[in-house]
């Protein structure tokens, strides 16, 4: 599985170059490692970096270890870190994509654990652009390796 993010920190008009990594591995002790992607908050992505990740009970059903054993893992770390937010009763987290054994899913600030059906997905301010980009090089049949397909769709 290939992730690629840029390194740009948004708030309002001001852009800061970051340092730190919008896309990372998450080791797991045991079981496959979890490719993380994430935009919106540094803070978010700083504490899914120290996730510990629930030994899969759903091995032959990503989807579902996704959502009743990733999820909760990831409320809790969100909740003990402070970055938890409560509106009119709902919990809110951020946004961000996981790569897990094959698959790529897609984490909505309300939790919910999405799926496309294309074979690939993006996130943040340039999402749509990523998108727009990569299907184009799909629809004309643009040959390259996955990984130059990721650089182009984040030079668009």
């Amino acid at each position: 599985m290939v992730m690629g993010g840029d390194s740009a920190g948004i708030g309002g008009y001001d852009v800061i170059i970051r340092k730190d990594p919008k896309v990372f591995t998450l080791s797991q002790s045991q079981g496959p490692d979890m490719l993380i992607g994430f935009t919106s908050s540094f803070r978010m992505g700083q504490l899914l970096m120290t996730l510990e990740v629930p030994t899969a009970q759903e091995e032959k059903k990503p989807f579902l270890f996704m959502v009743k054993q990733f999820i909760p893992a990831v409320r809790k770390l969100f909740q003990n870190g402070g970055f938890l937010k409560k509106e009119k009763e709902q919990e809110r987290g951020g946004t961000f994509l996981v790569g897990y054994r094959g698959r790529l899913f897609q984490v909505e600030d309300d939790f919910q654990v999405g799926e496309s059906r294309m074979p690939y997905d993006a996130v943040g301010c340039g999402a749509d652009f990523a998108l727009g980009a990569l299907r184009a090089m799909e629809q004309t049949g643009y040959k390259t390796s996955p990984e130059r397909k990721v650089l182009l769709a984040l030079q668009v």
